[in-house]
């Protein structure tokens, strides 16, 4: 069986598991379950700490897992990021008292605090820069105020907290990073069973991505309206009974849709329909 190591709590884990779901997989029923088996699909679900699972897959125990790219940089672990997936993304930067900073270069010689060691020291190290890292669990925007550090390195979103601590961000982002299947670097014996795995998961990602569009237009104008909905490879195109109208049927972005059926309608398309996709393999 294909052995998959998946999150056991956090923000990873409910988006992880559902995606699963939705990409045929049965999944645990109860969070205290760390292990289920999926026999039609000849899978083993170990579900462990997030931090823990690059760990786990690059000694070579479990075949893929699911985690945070945050997470694999910051292991360490002799494994490899093979297929994004578009949840959880968050973005590493530094922070430090107004006007104290610009950029990465700024900081030799100055202490940074931050829960993600591994990340930060290895951006220090690619960018030339010798500093001290101090590794804190969590809260980390206090550190400046005690004199731990004079730097922090953190998960931003809106910069709110790190605002009303006093401090802002400098410099480029140090990563941004998002849920991802990793496999133990330079890996292969379940070839077959994984490229299944990850084709399921990419249908998914698809079919998220994208909705089904159909619609009826007079022939005069189907290259235009081929134009502005040409699919994947191409539209399916259909004759109706009254002559001079097809049927036209394509995927296209989810997002784009609604400016998609405004401009159809303008070009003289009737019966625009948009329908979600399920299950998806390109």
């Amino acid at each position: 069986m294909l052995r998959i190591a998946v999150p056991n709590k956090g923000s990873l884990s409910g988006p992880a598991a559902e995606m699963l779901h939705e990409a045929g997989y049965q999944q645990r029923r109860e969070s205290k379950e760390l292990r289920i088996v999926d026999p039609e699909n000849e899978v083993e679900f170990f579900y462990l700490r997030p931090r823990d699972i690059a760990i786990y897959v690059s000694s070579g125990r479990l075949d893929i897992g699911i985690t945070g790219r945050d997470l694999l940089v910051d292991s360490g672990a002799d494994a490899e990021e093979i297929l994004p997936l578009g949840f959880a993304r968050s973005t590493f930067r530094f922070a430090s008292k107004p006007g104290t900073s610009n950029g990465v270069e700024d900081l030799k010689g100055k202490t940074v605090a931050t829960s993600y060691e591994g990340i930060v020291a290895k951006h220090l190290a690619d960018s030339g820069v010798e500093a001290s890292v101090v590794h804190l669990d969590g809260a980390v925007e206090t550190a400046i105020e005690l004199g731990v550090a004079e730097v922090i390195a953190d998960v931003v979103e809106t910069g709110t907290s790190l605002r009303n601590a006093g401090l802002e961000v400098f410099g480029e982002p140090i990563m941004k990073s998002e849920a991802v299947v990793i496999r133990r670097t330079g890996a292969g014996g379940e070839e077959t069973k994984v490229q299944q795995f990850l084709r399921r998961l990419q249908g998914v990602l698809v079919a998220r991505t994208y909705v089904m569009m159909d619609y009826d237009c007079r022939v005069e104008q189907l290259e235009k309206a081929v134009a502005l909905t040409p699919g994947l490879e191409s539209p399916t195109v259909s004759p109706l009974h009254n002559e001079g109208w097809v049927a036209v049927r394509a995927m296209v972005p989810a997002k784009e849709a609604q400016r998609i059926m405004d401009d159809l309608y303008e070009i003289g398309a009737r019966a625009i329909l948009t329908t979600a996709i399920h299950a998806c393999r390109l």
